[in-house]
């Protein structure tokens, strides 16, 4: 076994991140599509979690992920056919049942821009936007663009608010992860390239208290959290002429990502939770853990 990575040691007043889950929806997944091997015949039904940060320090806001949106039907059609999603509240009104308006969000960190994940923009009338580079093809904002629209929507963000981290903004390594950026300078809060499920996939890694603790958010790094443990391997299928189809657009780049989460199983105080986890959202549904209250930092 490979020893387990290293994550920064706090500094003396060490600016870290109050976390909380937002209700943003549910859909209806094949368990094929997702893991390998024999499954059940019905789908598995998951969340699509997202996220309130809060810098202890600045008190800046940062959403990550916008989950479904209510009429997203409207948007993509063909997802709404086979993956059935139902917002029961949308990360706005999750928001606004926990004190905090859409209007006050300094940020939204979109992990990418399937339509699971993209939600309504339209409530975060101030916020910055930010996404990895490679989200400008999905956007049309760059040549060779081939979008699925069974995974993406035509739901548009505020061009004139948006933000790409560049290769030259990921220029530090932390723990597994080769490529993050320290995003507020203050080792608060990372993004993290997390490749393989598309191009340019982000994620969040954030230090939730002064002495240690950490979280990441890993978005669709993967749809299982057994996947994370390996109990579970990633599916997918083999055409007549050779070639792969998985849910992941690079599958061997995301099974190395899922490695890297892995070995932070290994560090003392780290949280690792993904957009779908149902086993999460199931032992957690209705607990303290939903804005206004924040997701507890591990204890040692």
């Amino acid at each position: 076994m490979s020893e387990a990575p290293s994550l920064p040691s706090p500094s003396n007043e060490q600016a870290y991140m109050y976390v909380s889950a937002l209700e943003a929806g549910h859909l209806s997944v094949p368990w094929d599509l997702i893991v390998a091997g024999d499954r059940p015949d019905e789908p598995m039904v998951c969340p699509s979690l997202a996220f309130l940060l809060r810098h202890s320090k600045s008190n800046k806001r940062i959403v990550f992920d916008l989950g479904i949106h209510r009429d997203i039907k409207e948007f993509a059609p063909a997802a709404t056919e086979q993956f059935l999603p139902d917002v029961t509240q949308t990360v706005a009104e999750s928001l606004e049942s926990g004190g905090v308006a859409p209007s006050s969000v300094d940020l939204v960190v979109l992990s990418h821009l399937h339509w699971d994940h993209v939600g309504d923009p339209s409530p975060f009338t101030t916020a910055e936007f930010i996404l990895g580079e490679g989200s400008k093809k999905a956007l049309g904002l760059e040549a060779g663009s081939s979008i699925n629209p069974t995974f993406f929507s035509s739901i548009r963000l505020p061009e004139d608010r948006l933000r790409f981290i560049t290769a030259s903004d990921l220029n530090m390594a932390i723990g597994p992860y080769p490529r993050a950026m320290d995003f507020f300078g203050d080792g608060s809060m990372y993004i993290i390239d997390a490749p393989g499920h598309v191009d340019e996939h982000i994620n969040i890694l954030a230090r939730t208290s002064t002495d240690g603790a950490w979280i990441l958010l890993g978005g669709d790094s993967a749809h299982h959290p057994d996947l994370i443990t390996g109990k579970m391997q990633v599916a997918y299928r083999v055409d007549v002429d050779g070639a792969v189809t998985c849910v992941h657009d690079y599958k061997e780049v995301a099974e190395e990502n899922i490695h890297r989460m892995r070995s932070l199983l290994e560090v003392p105080r780290v949280q690792v939770l993904i957009a779908h986890d149902m086993v999460w959202y199931g032992e957690n549904k209705g607990k303290e853990v939903f804005l206004p209250h924040t997701i507890p930092a591990l204890v040692q």
